[in-house]
């Protein structure tokens, strides 16, 4: 009986440290955020509000789309954009142009080295 639990801690302690240890990109402001993706995401809304320029036409009538941009934050934590896809091209030049000036950031890790992150976002403007 010994034997078989000393077999089952090993089995189960195995198990448990063979899940990979990740982390969030930190946007900064967020570093002492109980919730880092929160404070991520809140931190992406802002962002977003304060950079998007909408386009205009030649007559001065504001462009408004739906765009979902992809974007990477790398190892560096610097944001690529990946994809922007919507059915007008200024509304989709403006969103690139927004997701090029997120800030450099401390970059999510697995296993403790820094990794890429990926993201998707949906967005009407």
């Amino acid at each position: 009986m010994k034997k078989l639990m000393l077999i089952a801690c090993f089995v189960i302690g195995g198990l448990t440290s063979a899940q990979a240890q990740q982390t969030s990109p930190v946007w900064p402001g967020c570093e002492d955020a109980e919730d880092v993706k929160a404070c991520f995401n809140q931190k992406l809304s802002q962002h977003v509000r304060e950079n998007y320029e909408y386009p205009q036409t030649e007559d001065g009538d504001y462009i408004r789309g739906k765009v979902k941009i992809s974007f990477t934050i790398t190892d560096e934590g610097k944001a690529v954009v990946n994809s922007v896809e919507g059915a007008e091209p200024k509304v989709n030049a403006a969103a690139k142009a927004m997701i090029q000036k997120i800030p450099d950031m401390k970059p999510g890790t697995l296993q403790g080295e820094p990794d890429d992150r990926d993201f998707t976002v949906p967005f009407n403007f």
